[in-house]
This record gives C-alpha cells, sequence and structure tokens, in this order.
C-alpha cells in the first residue's frame, strides 16, 4: 500500500466518508491562487529546485509543474513519510513523469548542486520541519539566480495539530543560526509532546508511539521545529534582503514569494 492509500485509509477511519471527500477536494480539485496567471511569469519555461515534494500545492494551488521547463528535487532521505521510497536514478517524478534531477540531501546543506543553478525554489510545508529554518533559507538563496523566485509555503497552526503552540519569534530562529542549530536538536521536543494534538495527526499514533517516532526525529523529520505566522515569514525575507512580491493567507497556510535581489 503506497503512503497515499495508507493517508486515504487513516483519514476514513479517523473522520469518516465525509472527511475524506473534504481532503480530497482540498489537494486534487482546487482552484489556483487568486493572481496566479500574473505569476506564470516567474514559472514558464523556467527551471526550478523543489525542497520536499512533489507537492499537491503545485499540482493545485500554484499549479506550475505543467509551465516548467525542468524542475529538480531535494529530498533528506531515500524513503520518507510522504513520498514512500525514493529511487534517485529515476530523477525527480511528478505524476509518473520525470521533470527533472532527484538529488538525496539535507535542506540546510545544498553545496554539490552549485551556486546561481535556478530560476526559482519552491518549498511547501517544509520549513516548519527544519531545526535551523534560516541556515535552510541561505541555502535554498545559494542556488537561486539573481532576480529569481523562492516561493515558501508554511503551515497555519490554526489548520492542525499545532494550535496549542505559540509562533516562534524571529529572535529565535536567528539565535538558532547564529549557533549553527543542527538537524538533530530536539530543543522543543518537551513543548511539542505537551501541546501536539494527536487528534489532529493522523500518523502519530499513541502518544508512546508519537514519543518514540519524535525521538528519532533525525531519521524520520516529521516533528514541526518551529511553528510560523505571517509576520515572522516576512521578517525572514526581510533578513535575507528578498523583494516581497506576493503573501496570502489561506484556510490552512501562509504563501510568501519573494524575488532575489
Amino acid at each position: 500500500m503506497t503512503a497515499r492509500m495508507k493517508t486515504a485509509v487513516l483519514i476514513l477511519k479517523r473522520h469518516g466518508f465525509k472527511g475524506l471527500i473534504l481532503e480530497l477536494k482540498k489537494r486534487y480539485f482546487v482552484k489556483p491562487l487568486p493572481g496566479f496567471r500574473e505569476m506564470e511569469q516567474f514559472f514558464l519555461d523556467k527551471t526550478g529546485l523543489e525542497i520536499g515534494g512533489p507537492s499537491w500545492f503545485f499540482k493545485g494551488r500554484l499549479p506550475v509543474y505543467d509551465k516548467i521547463k525542468t524542475l529538480d528535487g531535494v529530498n533528506f532521505s531515500t524513503s520518507t513519510i510522504w513520498t514512500g521510497a525514493i529511487d534517485a536514478d529515476r530523477g525527480f517524478v511528478v505524476d509518473g513523469r520525470r521533470v527533472g534531477r532527484q538529488y538525496i540531501l539535507d535542506a540546510v546543506d545544498l553545496s554539490p548542486i552549485g551556486k546561481d543553478a535556478y530560476d526559482f525554489v519552491l518549498s511547501c510545508n517544509n520549513i516548519e520541519h527544519i531545526a535551523n529554518p534560516m541556515k535552510a533559507m541561505e541555502q535554498w538563496l545559494s542556488v537561486l539566480k539573481k532576480g529569481g523566485v523562492l516561493v515558501v509555503v508554511a503551515p497555519r497552526k490554526e489548520a492542525n495539530f499545532d494550535h496549542n503552540r505559540k509562533t516562534v519569534a524571529f529572535g529565535h530562529l536567528l539565535a538558532d543560526y547564529e549557533n549553527n542549530t543542527a538537524e538533530d536538536d530536539l530543543t522543543h521536543l518537551e513543548e511539542i509532546l505537551a501541546l501536539h494534538d494527536l487528534g489532529r495527526d493522523l500518523h502519530a499514533g499513541t502518544m508512546e508511539q508519537f514519543r518514540e517516532r519524535s525521538l528519532r526525529n533525525f531519521e524520520n523529520r516529521c516533528l514541526h521545529q518551529h511553528v510560523f505566522d505571517m509576520n515572522v515569514l516576512k521578517e525572514l525575507f526581510g533578513y535575507f534582503e528578498l523583494t516581497v512580491i506576493e503573501s496570502m493567507q489561506l484556510d490552512g497556510d501562509y504563501v510568501v514569494i519573494g524575488r532575489k535581489r
């Protein structure tokens, strides 16, 4: 059974047929973002890199997969909870079609790729899983050409299992960056265990199973290390001197698109 099928079965068990239909509509029957036609120019026949993925967001809400020239992918492991097994030799595959190369790299170290390689970089629901998100953004921008765009999609805590947690302060992210916090960091584990809403986490299991999985976070990267809102996302973009060309709050996510100066 594929990871997608397992998720569907879990949704059906926990939320019934109606919940499954709502989730399918959210992922596969959604309209493009307002203003997408104006944003197409940044992706049309361009070369890009996606961190994680492939993502439903870039099929429906910001449907760029059928616009691009090539798209390489970066995943931290050859097997993840979201993708299942990854065969890097097949390349980065979207809906059965190879669209570019598949890199097995950590999001905080893209040095094997080289500088200024891409016209755009995509990241959907990745930044919250990264212990040192500013180090990651620095790397993403290192492979982005001058004038290229970075798209970051981050979940709104109100729409998921983080709704009891506080939004991270920019100063905390900056401290992690300056201290070179590593991706095996578990500083936030006790807070997460205390405030994580298991009822909204389909794959977490019992509290004991969730704790066990969390202790192995470096292997699976399931933890939401930090909780973001629009203000802190814009602070990140400002720190790296990105010109914000689009920002919006959706039901479940924040979207920020910035251009590298």
